[in-house]
């Protein structure tokens, strides 16, 4: 009994000593935990991090879990402000398993100090500012199954020994500068069931280019370094675990291997923004594939029937690849889809009607293809559509009723197509809908009384709608943009669409509104575009216009209006005014007396002018009655006139028709579009069009200078053409010009004069710039040898900073006078032409593209414009704003200061981040300027422009 009451007491001591162990242990932790904070200078997330005398209380913080024991486990550290460096202190943390600090600020090379950490298996250190390589020594960390590196500034390669981690389970390494190889084995490594390789520029181990100076430079931009690299490998098809890859924007070439559609447990697979070609595979064996996404490539072929399989496939995105065929009518009936995306291909035939009606769609984009017959009519069956494009294809027939009911669509656009019958009444008012874009079909029918309060954006123009404007828009109190021009709609414009405080465009030209334009309109503070040309509009020009003060563009002509132009609206900066063909009188107000606004006032024989170079009635010309007697006596010289040239016209005929026999491009089809008033026709144009003429070439064609016969005008012309038809690329970027120089009017962005046209070839009309581009005055080796001496004499700073200073307002105007803003996207030294008073003017927009909501980026599918002018962030991520082209013009400044070629530095860098190192390096400012203009005079106002320059490219 006394020996069973001493084991007894003996027990007791012992677990008590345990109990005291510990909480003495838990103790420990908590202290190692607060001073882990302390290190990371206390930041305000961890607030509930606070001393306690209960040794195990922090178990109960947020961020923190334990073990049964109370030791800690795992650290949830995930967007906590953290802005140090990890310190070794973590690692007394014996027994953590878990570090979680993604989405901080954390500095410094990979955490070496983790190696400590034994039983670590789940390292997050992504969106962090890592720098540097992964250390080769990386295996050290034997247990770990989770690795996730992503969104830091890691480069040089990703070390072999990775691949010896042979519990890892996933490796996300995306998003980093990696400008290696991918180690021999990491499509080895089979018990990997994550791999995240996603923009990283680095090159698969099968193929290496020979340039590489080329190759720095292109990985200095951040750009995707297409046609470069290397294959995806067969051996992909060995890692039998992997559920997840990502290999987006990774430089991959060649196909896409068989093997990749074989792995049993695969659920997502992004190959997107790569260069991949030939077909996808025909054989599809991973059935549990949920998201299909190999966008962005230059892949061919149909979708495989197989597809139709894929039971759990919820996404799939094959938007902006070179895919044909039609749709298999299998994959409209994969219960689990919701997002298609496969806009920007070549399909054709009939959509699978079945779209919609198994599964609750959310995305559905088949815009810019070739699809016949009608939309699908379950499209929003399950009432989860939000988004429906299907614009630039050739459908018919009506809308789907469908679309009537569906309470939770947010944009519908389904322009240039061939749509008729009348829009569900439903569709206008669907409580949640922003965009609808209806345009060039031929819908009919009346517009509803009500619309939805939500609305931003309601394009109609180019229908057969009719009847009278509705009041009902004043209910779309959000309505930014309203375009019903062409169309037949009549009546009056109704005092409710005045009430849209919103409303930036408003477009209702080409219709057959009659009455006069409303006088209360100064709710439309917000109006920057007005047009209500071809009308029957009557009355006067109310004055209250000119209060409207972002109102830029202006078009009345073609209607009845009467009276005089208010004086008021001469306040106004207009980039575009049109008031011709109406009944106008008195005199034009004196700010635009002048070339700008010469073709504004047209056909309004009332209208009168005090300045003679305005093609006007001088406003104090002579009385009517010696005015008859010189129309008299200009009678007569016409009809004398007129009978010389009845005698030499067959003559005329004749040498016409020689002309077209001896020269096969004077085309009777050729189409001439004026955006000015010309001098001139395409009969005067074409004849020059020859060898001889040819200034320049680009990459869409040849470009001239054409001395216009009737007169001593010089045009410049750049020609578009193909042996057959007009390439779809070639097509959009002549359309793009045409679109943007054809209606904005800007002292420094050069004037499209005309395009001429016909099937196969089209040709832009501008003024002549007789100094030509800026890169030819700047860099010696681009001029002529007959022109080069020295360089001060080319072009001194006081002319190069006036030519800086005119392109920078070229670029203000797009950025911020243009309703939408102009995002040039190429803006370089040869894209700057300088007049013969070397003004600078902007020119070759065709990569320009237009901003639908104003300070909201756009992604654009392609990478485009030109190597050393192009910002990193827009070749990584393909989002377009104005930033792109502020970069751009900051390169070009540093032309200017430095007289260097953008690609052309000592160092082997691109010239933008050549300064940004001398910059950084706090080197002397005038060491990096031209040698040939660094005279005292100069120097502060050249390094005060480098300074400018380089910090615009961060």
């Amino acid at each position: 009994m006394k020996m069973k009451m001493t084991m007894i007491l003996l027990s007791s001591s012992m677990l008590l000593s345990l109990v005291s162990s510990s909480a003495e242990s838990q103790a420990q932790e908590q202290q190692t935990l607060l001073k882990l904070k302390e290190l990371w200078h206390d930041p305000s997330p961890l607030a509930s991090w606070t001393a306690s005398p209960i040794a195990s209380s922090h178990c109960g913080w947020p961020e923190v879990t334990c073990h049964d024991d109370g030791s800690v486990s795992e650290l949830h550290l995930y967007y906590k402000d953290i802005r140090y460096p990890i310190p070794q202190i973590v690692c007394d943390l014996s027994n953590l398993t878990f570090l979680d600090v993604g989405n901080n600020s954390i500095p410094g090379g990979f955490p070496t100090v983790l190696y400590s950490c034994t039983k670590l298996t789940y390292l997050d250190i992504s969106q962090n500012y890592f720098v540097g390589p992964i250390p080769g020594d990386v295996d050290r960390l034997p247990g770990l199954s989770h690795l996730i590196v992503t969104g830091n500034n890691f480069s040089s390669d990703i070390p072999g020994s990775i691949v010896n981690l042979k519990n890892l389970r996933e490796l996300s390494i995306g998003q980093n500068q990696f400008n290696g190889t991918y180690p021999e084995g990491i499509f080895g490594m089979s018990s990997l069931e994550v791999l995240s390789l996603a923009y990283n520029y680095l090159l698969l181990p099968s193929r290496m280019p020979s340039n590489l100076t080329m190759l720095k430079r292109v990985r200095s931009l951040g750009l995707t370094m297409m046609n470069l690299l290397g294959d995806i490998p067969d051996s992909i098809g060995d890692m039998f675990a992997l559920e997840y890859l990502d290999l987006g924007i990774n430089n991959l070439t060649g196909q896409i291997p068989d093997s990749i559609f074989k792995l049993k447990n695969l659920t997502h697979l992004y190959l997107w923004g790569n260069s991949l070609s030939g077909t996808i595979p025909r054989v599809v064996e991973s059935l549990n594939l949920a998201v299909i996404d190999l966008s962005m490539n230059n892949l061919i072929g149909t979708i495989p029937e197989d597809f139709g399989k894929l039971q759990r496939l919820s996404n799939l995105v094959l938007m902006y690849n070179n895919l044909s065929g039609q749709i298999p009518e299998s994959v409209g009936r994969i219960p689990s889809l919701t997002d298609v995306r496969l806009f920007y291909n070549q399909f054709s035939g009939m959509l699978p009607p079945d779209f919609g009606r198994y599964s609750a769609l959310t995305r559905f984009e088949v815009a810019m293809n070739n699809f016949t017959g009608g939309l699908p009519e379950n499209l929003c069956f399950n009432g989860k559509l939000l988004g429906l494009a299907a614009f630039g294809n050739n459908f018919t027939g009506s809308l789907p009723r469908s679309l009537g009911n569906c309470s939770s669509l947010l944009q519908v656009m389904i322009n240039d197509n061939n749509f008729s019958g009348n829009v569900p009444e439903g569709l206008w008012s669907s409580p949640n809908l922003l965009i609808l874009k209806l345009n060039d079909n031929i819908l009919t029918g009346d517009l509803p009384d009500v619309f939805s309060p939500s609305l931003t954006h309601i394009i109609i123009s180019n229908n057969r709608f009719s009847g009278s404007i509705p009041g009902g828009f004043s209910s779309a109190k959000s309505l930014q943009v309203l375009q019903a021009s062409h169309n037949l709609l009549n009546g009056t414009i109704p005092v409710e669409l005045t009430d849209l405080p919103q409303l930036n465009s408003l477009s209702l030209g080409g219709n057959q509104i009659s009455g006069e334009i409303p006088t209360n309109i100064l709710s439309w503070n917000s109006l920057g575009a007005l047009n209500l040309s071809h009308n029957q509009i009557s009355g006067l020009i109310p004055e209250a216009l000119a209060s409207l003060s972002v109102l830029t563009e202006l078009d009345l002509s073609e209607n009845k209006l009467s009276g005089i132009i208010p004086p008021q609206l001469g306040q106004i900066k207009f980039t575009f005014l049109n008031l011709s063909d109406n009944f106008l009188t008195g005199s034009i107000p004196s700010y635009f007396e002048n070339g700008a606004y010469e073709n504004s006032f047209l056909n309004n024989p009332g209208l009168c002018t005090s300045d003679r170079s305005v093609k006007l009635r001088l406003c104090n010309a002579e009385p009517t009655s010696w005015r008859r007697i010189r129309l008299s006596y200009l009678a007569l010289i016409i009809t004398v006139t007129v009978a010389s040239l009845a005698l030499a016209s067959l003559l005329v005929l004749y040498m016409i028709c020689t002309f077209r026999k001896k020269n096969s491009v004077f085309n009777p089809t050729w189409k001439l579009t004026p955006f000015h008033k010309l001098s001139f026709t395409e009969s005067d144009i074409l004849p020059g069009l020859h060898e001889h003429n040819v200034i320049g070439s680009g990459g869409s064609g040849k470009v001239y200078r054409v001395p216009v016969s009737q007169s001593s005008e010089v045009v410049a012309v750049k020609k578009i053409c193909n042996s057959r038809k007009l390439e779809h690329r070639l097509e959009k970027e002549f359309l793009a010009e045409v679109e943007i120089l054809g209606r904005i009017r800007h002292k420094n962005i050069v004037k499209l004069m005309c395009c001429i046209s016909c099937e196969n070839v089209k040709y832009l009309v501008y003024e002549y710039m007789a100094n030509r581009s800026l890169d030819r005055w700047l860099h010696k080796k681009r001029m002529p040898s007959s022109v080069v001496t020295d360089r001060r004499v080319l072009l001194d700073w006081p002319q190069r900073l006036h030519i800086a200073i005119g392109a920078a307002r070229g670029l203000s105007y797009m950025h911020h006078d243009c309703c939408p803003p102009i995002i040039h996207r190429d803006i370089k030294s040869s894209n700057v032409l300088i007049d013969s008073d070397f003004d600078a003017k902007i020119a070759d927009f065709g990569l320009a593209r237009m901003l639908l909501v104003h300070g909201e980026a756009a992604t654009m599918s392609t990478v485009a414009g030109s190597f050393g002018y192009m910002a990193p962030e827009y070749g990584r991520t393909h989002r377009v704003n104005e930033k792109i082209d502020v970069y751009s013009f900051g390169v070009i400044l540093l032309e200017l200061t430095t007289g260097k070629e953008p690609n052309d530095t000592d160092d082997d860098v691109c010239l933008a981040e050549w300064a940004w190192q001398h910059v950084q390096e706090d080197k002397p400012i005038v060491d990096a300027l031209d040698p040939d203009l660094r005279e005292e005079s100069n120097l502060r106002e050249m390094v005060s422009v480098f300074k400018l320059a380089a910090t615009t490219q961060q």
